[in-house]
């Protein structure tokens, strides 16, 4: 029997297999197959750097992220490797430097000596397409990590002990981290920068609005921030029961449902400390001004009920999503925003409250859990383009102390500090007629509070006070009326 018949898939039978071969056809063909690559490409890349002499390729290649890795062939690997020895140090590039660095290192065997590198620098004439072969090199390479992340995948289903959902989300990333890897432009030119500052400029002395992201609705608040910017995460921080949540919901309501004149924005609430039901009644009480204590009490007149029912048709039609998963972790989150931004795309994201967040792993200790997640949530602001409100609890030092909390008095990490683009801390004064206790607890204050919002910290702009007004009976915070 001829040996090209000996191996054949259709000698003995039909498919190819072996007797007692449980493998599926496309199993058996699967693993011959070779991975995706452009041999030509990658040498059109090598000697494009080659004959451009300079640094100009090699650098457009390190904007682009390429490494050695993503050379398929081994010998590219390394030649590729000592290109970019040169490039660090500062060495001009030629194929006569590049062959004594080789040598210097033991590795001109491994490439094929002056022979192979002289055949490569000869297969294209000039670096013109080097952008190209660029492109091509890398979107193998992003092919092959496919190929290893599925492969990656399909053993650890078999092996599978986690939490299904933080599994699947694991997969998510690694998914999206590939994604994430593909070629982009690099640094932007000062023209198109200016071009768009003064675009800014332009709208802001006109009074168009539209550029000053997502506004809280609140008149001093947005006047010394402009509005949630796209990419910055804005902590919101208080001790129990001052009302951050509160807070929260109307800016995510002035998002939603803006004042004439202003485009809606959509908006994604992960409440892990209230249900989707508890949070809906609270806004449509808070839109509607109604008394939830009415409601509760079956007092309500017929002017509550039509107010409600026309806030709740309103609400309704808002592009507003609410997830109440108790047991969220960051990976979950960042999951869900992501799916969907894509489907729906988003404005605003908040998430009620930071502590409450799970860890991915139980086994480290808190504040590395919370610095994670700290991470995480403005990594999510960053990866979706858009403002994300973080409420966060403060620790009690400012209530031990007798003084108005600080940024330092963030509860479990300071990472929070350091990730927080802008950090707003609420600050209820204290009356003379309080029960400390009793309030802190959920006692009854006055209908209508002074509360002080603290500007923290604000990366690109002033820190200061900014007075707001809790109307307590609608959960509602309201502009400041001296």
């Amino acid at each position: 029997m001829p040996p090209e018949q000996k191996n054949s898939p259709r000698s003995g039978n039909q498919s190819g297999r072996k007797f007692g071969d449980t493998r599926k056809p496309d199993d058996a063909r699967n693993e011959i197959r070779v991975q995706p690559h452009n041999v030509e490409a990658e040498e059109g890349l090598l000697a494009a750097c080659l004959i451009d002499g300079g640094r100009e390729i090699l650098t457009e290649c390190i904007e682009a992220k390429l490494t050695p890795d993503y050379f398929f062939k081994t010998s590219h690997q390394e030649l590729f490797r000592a290109l970019l020895s040169l490039y660090e140090t500062g060495d001009p590039i030629d194929e006569i430097l590049l062959l004594d660095y080789l040598r210097k290192n033991g590795m001109e065997e491994e490439v094929g000596g002056i022979a192979a590198i002289y055949a490569i620098q000869n297969r294209i004439e000039t670096p013109a397409h080097a952008r190209f072969f660029t492109r091509i090199v890398h979107e193998k390479y992003l092919l092959r990590r496919l190929i290893r992340t599925s492969r990656e995948t399909i053993e650890a289903c078999y092996e599978q002990q986690e939490d299904m959902s933080t599994f699947i989300e694991k997969i998510e990333q690694d998914i999206f981290d590939i994604s994430s890897g593909r070629v982009t432009e690099g640094a932007t030119p000062i023209r198109e920068a200016v071009d768009g500052a003064v675009s800014n400029i332009q709208a802001l002395l006109s009074g168009k609005d539209d550029i000053s992201g997502v506004l809280s609705g609140f008149r001093d608040l947005d006047g010394m921030t402009y509005g949630f910017h796209p990419g910055q995460m804005i902590v919101l921080a208080a001790r129990p029961s001052v009302g951050k949540t509160s807070l929260a919901m109307n800016f995510a309501e002035n998002a939603m449902l803006p004042a004439e004149g202003r485009k809606p924005s959509g908006v994604l609430v992960f409440s892990l400390e209230m249900t989707s039901e508890d949070l809906a009644m609270r806004l449509i009480c808070c839109r509607s001004r109604v008394d939830m204590k009415r409601i509760r009490d079956r007092v309500a007149s017929k002017g509550d009920m039509e107010d409600i029912v026309t806030t709740a048709k309103e609400l309704k039609s808002s592009p507003l999503w609410i997830d109440d998963n108790a047991s969220s972790t960051i990976l979950d989150i960042r999951a869900k925003a992501r799916r969907l931004h894509t489907k729906s795309p988003l404005g605003l994201v908040v998430v009620d409250y930071l502590q409450l967040i799970r860890g991915s792993d139980p086994r480290m200790p808190r504040e590395q859990q919370i610095a994670d997640i700290s991470r995480g949530m403005k990594g999510m602001a960053k990866e979706l383009g858009i403002p994300v409100v973080v409420l966060s609890q403060l620790n009690r030092e400012s209530e031990k102390e007798n003084r108005d909390p600080r940024i330092s008095d963030l509860r479990e990490s300071g990472s929070i500090e350091q990730d927080a683009d802008v950090v707003l801390l609420l600050n209820r004064p204290k009356r003379r007629d309080d029960d400390d206790e009793g309030v802190q607890d959920g006692g009854l204050p006055s209908a209508e509070e002074h509360i002080k919002l603290v500007i923290a910290k604000q990366r690109n702009g002033p820190i200061g006070e900014i007075d707001l007004t809790f109307v307590r009976r609608y959960t509602r915070y309201e502009n400041f009326h001296r």
